[in-house]
């Protein structure tokens, strides 16, 4: 055989392509006999050209796997042998390269086995030895070993990172240190103990100078290594980065800002910054790194994109997302910096710093929401005036800021409606098609959370809309679509007047089955369902039947984004039609579960690029190369499969919600399906998941209701999903799905009365417990610096879901959660500290009130430790905090027993500010009100009355005044 494979494997080379193939052919045939290992060991060590070694040990890699078990033993030590001389002997780098991907291939059988125990001191050995080759390949088969036989190495840990950081430093070898770097990402990516890691962080100083040398040489593709190493030691929770922090900051700025670097570098560099953001944001801060990151992502939102690049490598783009994820997690320290930046671009002479500027306001406008909040005059000052500038490309970053702000500065953007608006409306009809789409985009976004005021606009706006929809191609048909929508959501019954019209339109678009067309069909078909939620079930009922067989019949069309938002179509309209639903479910809720069951779409991107020297060497491969396991270097998930789950996992809990009883066929089936989402590894499947559990036991409660077996089968249910609330409260890495889970299980108290999560209580306390000590998987913080207090942000998300928890409880258990409340009471006031922000303490006030006024009199023991913080809170600066607390010292007070009376002076004083004209808000002075009329239905003989009528007669709002005198007529019942 060995001599008519080597003739096969020359005329496999050739550039003859009749003469390959037939080479491959009689390959794949004798590859087939165990023989053929043998033979191609021979040829791996003498053939005569190093085309035809390289060959032989990338078929020997293919193939050796499948026929390892049935060589001999003497076979075995020929073919470890003949890799050991190649890997030391052979003067041809992609041949040693190839030997040693053999090598980590046989020695995940071998080395497991005992059979080769010669192998680890052999390669400790060669990477110690003079020669550069050695010590080059040793560490190369290091890296691949690590895929194949990682647990071998962990005896030799220390003696491993020892040789690593050596080697990293090789004063005589770039290719030493090259290979060396990717050993240490190798073992990096291999090694999950927290204490084998932490002892990386010794090599990042000679990780950054390799990444530089390697740079300034041109071997760009070696300096990614390092980022991917970076990546590895960001995430870990390890607190692996220490003051080296700042070293790959500037490193990274460095590479990001060089224009004459890849796009691909350069992404690298600025992902690391966006992973530092996103995991280590408090070194950021400890470390004072916010500002010079700033002085570099902010100008190069300014940089003019290449025409031959990827959009998605583009560094504006890139930037953009390094300054979102910035915002979000360092809002506080984000805004002075990026709005002064703004503020001077908006007047620069170029026009990519104009753009800049209100692309950064909308790029920062989620993190960064409250601060923006209270400067929102002079940033719609910079973003009005962008959007009437010559430039198109500024116009159009105004749109897109406007429809950021719409979304993210609720409900205080609506306030500038007279403003914004007829701005909006004059973009709508701008001359580039661009500006239009961002201008429908900010159109939609604004309108959504309109109510009356939208009416004296609402004319010229369908005006503009209708005839836009009807004459405009389909990118800005689908934008206008979705203007409609939230124009129809905001008017509701004002829009009766023109749905008769749009949905006309919309039966068009919904019977388009053209592939360039099911994107518009989609929004038709998501905007009949949001004029249904507008017009009512009244007018909707009688047109619905083609509607509904034009959105089933998209089903078909196998298209991901038309099934989701026909899943939204059909849960607008049970919400709008209730039991009237029923008759459609035997035909959307099997639409439902097919979407749920769906493949996720997984594409793997397998690495074979230690093959590529040689050219179709994949036509060689056989059956047997299944066992073969080559490294998975990318894994995508297809979205819009996500996005079409997501959307019929909350069709289900929808459907289940408004037809109760009539759901029972489908109920089993369901839960099923939702306990495994509940599990679902995307956290916007959990989330629907979480949320449409709760209606499922709405659905079981009328299902089972009168039934022998019902009791038995609904505590089985809300079994199931208690425990499931339970343990995503505990373990669930994402604080949106933790905080429905929170809110759903107060619902859940709310509906079914205490007795129906009794058995429990202690789990949700202790669940409680660790999320207000922090200490919950989706609290969890870097462990690279120390936390301030001072430096600490309101968790609006999670901490005021879970605040609502121990109200909950309080109205179910009465006085009986008194023994609950003092296991929870100390975690709770730790945000109740001055240095913790306003919003922290007003979300303790408001808790302690409900809980006050529903536990009732044992209250009374935490008053003393409750009321110097009340008092004080009575004079924020924030109207929420003075109403919460108002409202809490009045149940204190009402509730609290004798405990109270020494503080009646204190209190009267501190609530009569909140009577006179400087107190701007009325619901603040309604709660005073209501304090007050407490204290005297408790202890009218400790209240001046004569003083405190006078007051209330000089009060000037009628409604608060016909409020108080409620409030007294009810005190004065009370006392008499």
């Amino acid at each position: 055989m060995a001599q008519s494979l080597e003739l096969l494997l020359i005329q496999f080379l050739m550039p003859d392509n009749d003469a390959r193939r037939q080479a491959e052919e009689q390959i794949k045939r004798l590859a087939k006999d165990p023989q053929v290992i043998p033979a191609l060991i021979h040829h791996l060590r003498t053939a005569k050209t190093p085309n035809v070694r390289q060959l032989s040990a990338v078929l020997l890699r293919k193939k050796i796997t499948g026929h390892w078990a049935k060589l001999s033993p003497q076979l075995r030590q020929l073919v470890k042998q003949s890799l050991i001389e190649s890997i030391t002997m052979e003067h041809s780098p992609p041949v040693r390269r190839a030997s040693a991907n053999v090598v980590s291939i046989v020695a995940k059988y071998a080395v497991p086995a005992g059979e080769w125990p010669d192998l680890l001191p052999f390669l400790f050995q060669c990477s110690q030895s003079a020669q550069e080759d050695h010590r080059e390949v040793a560490l190369i088969l290091f890296s691949s070993l690590t895929e194949t036989i990682g647990n071998a190495f962990r005896p030799h840990f220390a003696d491993l990172q020892a040789l690593l950081l050596k080697c990293l430093q090789d004063e005589t070898s770039n290719r030493v240190r090259v290979a060396a770097l990717k050993a240490v990402g190798s073992f990096l990516e291999f090694t999950q103990d927290g204490a084998e890691v932490v002892k990386f962080r010794e090599f990042i100083p000679s990780i950054l100078n390799v990444s530089r040398q390697c740079l300034a040489s041109g071997e760009e593709d070696v300096a990614i290594i390092a980022f991917e190493i970076f990546d590895e030691l960001i995430e870990s929770p390890a607190p692996l980065l220490g003051d080296s922090v700042k070293s790959i900051v500037q490193f990274s700025l460095d590479v990001c800002s060089s224009q004459n670097l890849e796009s691909n570098t350069r992404h690298q560099a600025i992902q690391i910054i966006s992973w530092l953001a996103k995991y280590k944001s408090n070194s950021l801060k400890k470390h004072k790194l916010v500002i010079p990151i700033l002085q570099v992502m902010c100008p190069l939102l300014a940089e003019s994109a290449n025409g031959d690049e990827d959009d998605d490598l583009a560094p504006d783009r890139a930037a953009a997302e390094v300054i979102d994820t910035m915002a979000l997690n360092l809002s506080k320290h984000m805004f002075p910096p990026v709005f002064e930046f703004a503020s001077l671009s908006s007047q620069s002479a170029n026009p990519k710093y104009r753009e800049a500027s209100a692309t950064v306001l909308g790029v920062i406008s989620e993190g960064c929401l409250d601060l923006m909040k209270d400067k929102l005059e002079p940033i719609l000052h910079i973003v009005l005036g962008a959007l009437r500038d010559p430039e198109q490309m500024v116009r159009g970053a105004a749109s897109f800021a406007l429809g950021q702000f719409a979304e993210h500065l609720q409900p205080e953007i609506v306030s500038h409606y007279e403003s914004v608006l007829p701005c909006i409306l004059n973009a709508l009809e701008d001359a580039s098609d661009e500006v239009k789409e961002k201008s429908y985009y900010a159109l939609a976004a604004f309108c959504e959370n309109m109510g009356e005021e939208i009416l004296p606009f609402l004319d010229p706006l369908m005006g503009k809309l209708l005839a836009a929809l009807q004459n405009s191609p389909r990118n800005l048909q689908e934008t206008c679509m979705s203007a409609i929508g939230s124009v129809a959501a905001a008017a509701e019954q004002a829009f009766v007047p023109y749905a008769e019209r749009v949905l006309e339109l919309m039966k068009n678009f919904m019977v388009l089955t053209n592939d360039e067309d099911l994107r518009s069909r989609a929004r038709a078909t998501e905007l009949v369902g949001m004029v249904a939620m507008s017009v009512g079930r009244m007018k909707m009922e009688p047109i619905l039947p083609p509607f509904i067989e034009a959105a089933i019949s998209g089903f078909a069309l196998e298209f991901s984004e038309l099934r989701e938002y026909t899943h939204g179509f059909f849960s607008n309209l049970a919400e709008i039609m209730d039991d009237g639903f029923t008759q459609y479910l035997p035909h959307v809720v099997p639409l439902a579960f097919s979407s749920c069951n769906l493949d996720d779409g997984s594409a793997v991107d397998i690495d074979e690029s230690d093959d590529e020297n040689i050219n179709g060497f994949g036509g060689v491969s056989s059956d047997d190369e299944a066992h073969d396991e080559p490294r998975v270097r990318n894994i995508s998930i297809r979205t819009g499969v996500l996005d079409e789950k997501a959307a019929a996992t909350q069709a289900l809990g929808l459907f289940a919600l408004h037809t109760k009883g009539s759901y029972a066929p489908y109920l089993e089936e369901s839960l099923k399906i939702l306990v495994r989402h509940s599990g679902y590894f995307h956290e916007d499947v959990r989330l629907q998941a979480i949320i449409a559990l709760k209606h499922m036991l709405t659905a079981a409660e009328a299902v089972f209701q009168g039934h022998n077996e019902g009791p038995a089968k609904a505590k089985e249910i809300i079994d199931t999903v208690m425990n499931i609330y339970i343990k995503t409260m505990a373990e669930d890495d994402d604080k949106e799905v933790v905080a429905q889970a929170c809110m759903s299980t107060a619902e859940i108290i709310k509906d079914f009365g205490y007795m129906a999560v009794e058995p429990y209580m202690p789990q949700l306390v202790e669940a409680t417990l660790v999320l207000l000590r922090e200490e919950s998987a989706c609290q969890q913080q870097e462990s690279d610096s120390d936390i301030d207090d001072n430096d600490t942000e309101h968790d609006e998300v999670l901490m005021d879901a879970v605040s609502d928890l121990l109200p909950a409880f309080a109205k179910s258990m009465g006085p009986h959660f008194a023994p609950t409340f003092a296991t929870l009471f100390n975690p709770l006031m730790k945000f109740a500290k001055s240095s913790r922000p306003p919003q922290d303490r007003t979300m303790v006030v408001a808790c302690l009130a409900e809980v006050a006024q529903d536990m009732g009199a044992p209250i009374a023991g935490y008053v003393d430790a409750l009321m110097p913080l009340v008092l004080k809170e009575l004079a924020s600066s924030e109207a929420t905090n003075r109403r919460n607390a108002a409202f809490c010292v009045g149940e204190l007070c009402k509730n609290g027993g004798e405990s109270t009376l020494k503080y009646y002076g204190d209190i009267l004083r501190g609530l009569y500010p909140l009577f006179g004209e400087s107190e701007p808000d009325d619901a603040v002075r309604d709660n005073a009100a209501g304090a007050v009329a407490r204290m005297i239905m408790v202890h009218p003989e400790a209240i001046p009355l004569n003083q405190v009528i006078f007051l209330f007669l000089c009060y000037d709002s009628l409604s608060s005044l016909i409020l108080m005198i409620c409030h007294f007529f009810w005190a004065f019942l009370s006392i008499s």
